[in-house]
């Protein structure tokens, strides 16, 4: 029984961490000392879980946002066509949509190279097939 409620405060506090709690309140929030906390934090274990469980957190938020995309350009674009809306905020439509255009061909250039350069370093790490492919390779 004590182990099922360690491992539940446990999560409790993981998941408080992860969503941005500070350690007092996280440790709160599970119930446990601040001290406990901090010990928690130190265990290279639980900081793998926790750097993995903000990894899954980024990751679904990020494909959130990227479904959402193309309803908030279009909201972008049609604010920008309608002339019945503020000048100001047709400005500040166009800015956002000329930013984030920007923002997202940056993105996809540099996740385009960081590929190839991991192709290629993936190609240069892996084993060769014998010895002939070594005197060939000289």
């Amino acid at each position: 029984m004590a182990r099922g409620i360690r491992q539940e405060a446990e999560e409790t506090l993981l998941q408080a961490l992860v969503c941005g709690a500070t350690v007092e309140n996280a440790a709160r929030k599970a119930g446990v000392s601040e001290r406990t906390a901090y010990r928690r934090l130190h265990d290279p274990e639980f900081r793998q879980r926790l750097a993995g469980l903000r990894l899954e957190m980024i990751q679904r938020t990020a494909g959130m946002l990227t479904g959402a995309g193309p309803v908030s350009v279009k909201t972008l674009v049609d604010l920008l066509q309608d002339v019945a809306v503020a000048a100001a905020v047709r400005r500040r439509a166009a800015r956002d949509v000329l930013e984030m255009g920007l923002k997202l061909r940056d993105h996809a250039e540099v996740e385009a190279r960081l590929a190839a350069v991991e192709a290629r370093l993936a190609r240069a790490l892996a084993p060769e097939d014998g010895p002939m492919d070594k005197a060939v390779a000289r």
